[in-house]
């Protein structure tokens, strides 16, 4: 029976991509059967006993202090961001979020509704929820990411788009990335962050188990354990209206919603991208306040 918990599930595909010189230890001419650390070499760097390190990775060792998690991010070498996903991944030092059974109570406020009407004139944005459910958008969001999709998609907990599903299961969604490789990984990067931070949500869990039963490519990658936190991205796009754009995607946090994010695309000022941006919001008077448009070439 496979007891390995999702912290040491972690730990075991971070120790899987170093080798001895990684990390400066000998080799002594021996041939593995495995890549990778081994875990006693592990337990040595982190200055823990091989016992209590093999008991943490087969989830058979309760807990483990934030100084143990530390030591074992410098043993790994591993990025702020996956130090950080190696506490939430902890029972006793993760900040997990209380467990959630049903998204109807993710709601978008006024005042950030308004917000994204104003927007729409100059800059694509949407809200994202808890599960990368998209809880709200502009019109120039809608009509760069998904205008094959009801605008009042969002608007109900039954057909809101979920960005996740889009990217691996829907053909014009993963046709608008150039490089959809790229999209994949940081989107299942991403979903680890999520997870580990919300292990009580049945239906994020149920959107694993959908995405792994339908798609080989996010089975694979979920399999890496990546962790990729959201920030700053730079996407190509092939817009089925405008034609290919550069655009810069930007993540913000809510103020007072923690579980929600606001996505925003830019583009570069004066480049043909934000040319063909101009041409997008412009295109079939998808903006609702009055903006100057530059004629669609």
């Amino acid at each position: 029976m496979d007891r390995t918990s999702p912290l040491g599930a972690f730990l075991k595909a971070r120790r899987a991509r170093l080798s001895p010189d990684d990390v400066g230890l000998p080799r002594y001419g021996d041939r593995r059967r495995v890549p990778g650390l081994r875990r006693e070499e592990v337990a040595l760097l982190a200055g823990v006993s091989a016992g209590y390190y093999t008991r943490l990775e087969q989830g058979q060792q309760g807990n483990a202090s934030p100084e143990v998690l530390d030591a074992l991010a410098r043993a790994l070498h591993l990025s702020p961001a996956e130090r950080d996903h190696l506490h939430d991944l902890s029972p006793t030092t993760g900040h997990r979020t209380r467990p959630a059974t049903s998204g109807d109570d993710e709601k978008v406020s006024a005042d950030l509704r308004t917000l994204l009407t104003t927007m729409a004139a100059h800059v694509p944005a949407l809200v994202v929820g808890r599960r990368n459910d998209v809880l709200a958008w502009n019109r120039t969001g809608h009509a760069l990411l998904a205008a094959h999709l009801d605008f009042a998609a969002p608007e109900s907990p039954g057909t809101r788009p979920n960005l996740s599903r889009l990217v691996f299961l829907d053909a014009p969604t993963r046709a608008l990335y150039r490089d959809w490789l790229a999209k994949a990984r940081a989107v299942v990067g991403n979903l680890r962050i999520l997870t580990a931070r919300n292990p009580g949500d049945t239906h994020l869990a149920a959107l694993i188990a959908e995405l792994t039963a339908l798609s080989q490519e996010f089975r694979s990658m979920w399999d890496a354990h990546t962790v990729v936190p959201c920030g700053r991205d730079v996407h190509t796009l092939a817009h089925p209206a405008v034609g290919e754009l550069t655009v810069t995607q930007q993540t913000f946090d809510v103020p007072k919603e923690p579980h929600q994010s606001l996505v925003t695309f830019t583009a570069e000022p004066g480049s043909p991208s934000a040319l063909a941006l101009e041409a997008l919001k412009c295109r079939g008077r998808i903006v609702d306040t009055p903006v100057a448009c530059v004629p669609t070439p």
